[in-house]
């Protein structure tokens, strides 16, 4: 499985690759990676082709939705990643509710491929999102990964990414309001510090 990786934004040109990737199932019971991006009872009312239409809709609006991982020319990994108010479900919630006014860039999700993983392509991933996210003007990125204490769980469980992840990638805890959801930061520019209140 050894092989250079590289990242593409999710667009027209490689929609496709994203289609392929999630598959018949949308990567997720028909998630669509819009979990976190519609309000809970629409996301259920329309899994599957609802969702899907959904995020090819926010794509060809040219917002920024996330990207894809490539392996041997094959899309192998998805990371999604956009500014914060993109996802309505973070807004709403207590356990992931804003930590200052600090404009940041989210990352909501990963999925990767059933015989790329266990091979840290999500640690490369977030690094990606992290430079994509720069890229597009990004100063701090935040994500909200799990902390299973040593426990594991399918990858289903674990589509916000683990901890250690988000470390090996370089992001620091700034806030935790649940024991095992710690909310991570990344500065995206050089030198830059995230300000931050717990």
């Amino acid at each position: 499985m050894a092989g250079r990786t590289i990242w593409k934004a999710l667009s027209a040109e490689t929609w496709k690759d994203f289609e392929r990737l999630f598959g018949e199932r949308g990567a997720c019971g028909g998630c669509w990676c819009m979990t976190w991006r519609r309000p809970r009872r629409e996301f259920r009312a329309e899994a599957g082709a609802g969702n899907k239409a959904a995020i090819k809709k926010l794509m060809q609006s040219g917002e920024p939705v996330g990207i894809l991982l490539y392996k041997h020319g094959e899309a192998v990994g998805w990371c999604s990643v956009a500014p914060r108010q993109q996802f309505v479900a973070l807004e709403r919630s207590r356990v992931w509710a804003r930590v200052d006014d600090t404009p940041v860039w989210s990352v909501s999700c990963f999925f990767v491929a059933r015989p790329y993983r266990k091979q840290r392509l999500s640690v490369e991933l977030l690094r990606a999102a992290a430079a994509y996210a720069k890229k597009l003007g990004a100063k701090t990125i935040e994500g909200y990964p799990q902390d299973l204490g040593g426990k594991t769980l399918p990858a289903a469980f674990v589509w916000t990414g683990l901890l250690k992840t988000y470390e090996r990638a370089g992001f620091v805890e700034v806030a935790r309001r649940s024991p095992a959801k710690p909310i991570m930061r990344k500065p995206g520019a050089p030198g830059s510090r995230p300000s931050f209140g717990r």
